[in-house]
């Protein structure tokens, strides 16, 4: 018999939800994250939206999981005081040839369950006299949420029903045994191992690792990640009236477009831009040199804005599956069955929207291990 009945590897906003869900119904339960405290990384570095499910594939899992997951996530907040606001958010066309964007955009959101209206010019200018426009498309169900908050509410409910979190706790190793896998792990140089009936591999930007421990190829499967960075530049405060939701340019082939960022502190800032890291180096400086380059993004939407009045922010990193320049791929997350691996889950590439996708994310780890 294993010594615990699940151990998820990782503790960022993915980890936390699966230890959640789960921790309830199994027991010993582990939740292992590398850093001093949970959600340092991907998790607590992005722009905390609450996304509607507008951008991804019709039944793709970041559609089908986005629209479930935004919905459960709306409800536990307002059950639990989690900080949250509903601003809303447009999408607006800068010129008359992204009009047939917004066309696309409305079409696929809708079939994947986003509500979205269309507006004119003047509709946009009436709730945003500031920005540039011909027209846009209204998410009234797109908002901004505290990653800490909800990450702090999954760590408390986790612990609640017996998970254990265990913080600077690196796994080093993963083999198959008859009765689950034998888990390695490093803490303060020192290694240990322990015997685990299931492996939730949530790590983040090193799920294509931990994987590969498990002896997957994962270049054969396509696990492969590349880091993908994104900054944010801010407006001085005396500035951030002039903006109250979300606003979002058309998006690009590769890219949701450097949009207006809103935080629950009413700050205003612009991000995030798209920096392929080759080194995977957890490089989160923001280069001011690319002050220029954001200003002219930003342009697009507030004409207004001069290159002086940008500061760099803050930045964080996407672990994408996709390398630069190809078409964006779903997520990935496995029951490894098929490759020999019974009670081995893999999520990987679990980049935005899986801060919105959270809570729906850990139904379906919960529903594979059912029907398992």
């Amino acid at each position: 018999m294993a010594d615990v009945a699940v151990t998820v590897i990782g503790g960022g906003v993915v980890g936390l939800a699966i230890a959640a869900e789960l921790a309830p119904r199994y027991s010993p339960f582990f939740v292992l994250e590398r850093n001093a405290r949970y959600g340092q990384e991907t998790s607590s570095r992005n722009s905390e939206v609450i996304h509607a499910g507008i951008y991804y594939p019709p039944g793709s899992l970041k559609a089908r999981l986005c629209v479930e997951g935004r919905e459960m996530l709306y409800r536990l907040c307002e059950a639990n005081d989690i900080p949250h606001r509903r601003v809303t958010k447009i999408i607006t066309a800068t010129k008359r040839e992204e009009e047939p964007e917004l066309e696309r955009l409305h079409k696929v959101g809708t079939g994947n369950g986003a509500k979205l209206e269309f507006l004119s010019a003047a509709q946009v200018h009436a709730m945003e006299p500031h920005i540039t426009t011909v027209g846009g498309l209204l998410s009234p169900s797109t908002g901004i949420i505290s990653a800490h908050g909800v990450m702090d509410f999954y760590h408390h409910s986790a612990r609640l029903h017996g998970a254990e979190v265990q913080l600077h706790c690196t796994v080093v190793g993963l083999e198959r045994q008859p009765d689950g896998y034998l888990v390695t792990i490093e803490e303060g140089g020192q290694r240990s191992s322990f015997s685990s009936e299931w492996v939730i591999n949530a790590a983040g930007l090193e799920c294509d690792t931990i994987a590969a421990l498990a002896g997957i190829d994962v270049q054969q499967a396509g696990y492969r990640l590349h880091y993908c960075k994104g900054s944010y530049f801010a407006l001085p405060g005396s500035m951030n009236s002039l903006v109250s939701r979300l606003v979002y340019p058309v998006p690009t082939k590769h890219s949701l477009g450097v949009h207006v960022v809103i935080d629950l502190g009413g700050r205003l800032k612009f991000g995030p831009d798209v920096e392929y890291l080759p080194d995977r180096r957890l490089n989160y400086e923001v280069d001011p040199s690319k002050r220029h380059a954001f200003a002219e993004s930003v342009r697009r939407i507030l004409a207004f804005v001069k290159d002086e009045d940008l500061t760099p922010d803050m930045s964080g990193i996407r672990p994408k599956t996709q390398a630069p320049g190809d078409p964006t791929r779903d997520f990935i997350i496995a029951h490894e069955t098929a490759r020999g691996l019974p009670g081995l889950i893999n999520l990987i590439g679990m980049e935005s929207p899986a801060l919105t996708a959270s809570p729906a994310i850990a139904k379906y780890v919960s529903d594979l291990m059912k029907t398992s």
